[in-house]
């Protein structure tokens, strides 16, 4: 409906605005007088009078001077929509035509709207879940390529002969007790006494 003409929405309205007296006499007889004085013309003096004659009914006129108006051409039904806008508001936005135009219009906004919401994410948005989505990645390779899996294992917190104190006593982890010398201190004894020191 957003792209038709003024004359198929005037079609499409015609019914509405000749059905249950919608228009009274004296407000079709402000819009026939507003296109009579127009510039450039829309209807000439003697079109006016004889939309205006009161001896035919207010629907025959008023279905005469649509039809008229088709006829002539686009920009007369336009000056006619902008007639009874100024006329009567209130029946002008509740034309059949009127709404189909605001229902589109609101669509295409909410569609534009979207649309931004998309774009406005920006190349940040995209780099982070491609960031995410690597990361999952190497996961997956790393559990799945045989990589033993003691290099997950946290580091002890302290070397196996790590005094703790048990009870009364202090005791090395690993079996050792106090007397006995860490294993790295056997090694150094046995160097030194190989090469000739006593």
């Amino acid at each position: 409906m957003a792209d038709q003409s003024y004359c198929h929405r005037l079609q499409h309205d015609m019914y509405f605005l000749t059905s249950n007296s919608r228009l009274n006499e004296q407000v079709v007889d402000k819009i026939i007088l507003q296109l009579n004085r127009v510039y450039p013309q829309i209807l000439s003096n003697a079109e006016a009078e004889k939309f205006r004659n009161p001896k035919a009914s207010l629907h025959t006129r008023l279905s005469d001077l649509i039809k008229h108006l088709q006829k002539k051409g686009d920009r007369h039904c336009q000056e006619f929509y902008r007639a009874l806008q100024i006329n009567a508001e209130e029946l002008y936005n509740d034309l059949p035509s009127r709404k189909i135009l605001k229902t589109t219009d609101s669509t295409e906004i909410d569609t534009d709207k979207e649309k931004y919401m998309l774009s406005d994410r920006g190349p940040v948005f995209f780099l982070a879940c491609f960031s995410v989505a690597a990361g999952f990645a190497l996961f997956w390779y790393c559990c799945n390529s045989g990589i033993p899996e003691q290099l997950f294992h946290p580091l002890p917190s302290h070397p196996p002969w790590f005094r703790v104190p048990v009870g009364s006593e202090q005791r090395f982890l690993g079996g050792r007790t106090p007397e006995d010398p860490p294993a790295d201190l056997d090694l150094f004894s046995h160097l030194y006494h190989s090469k000739g020191h006593t």
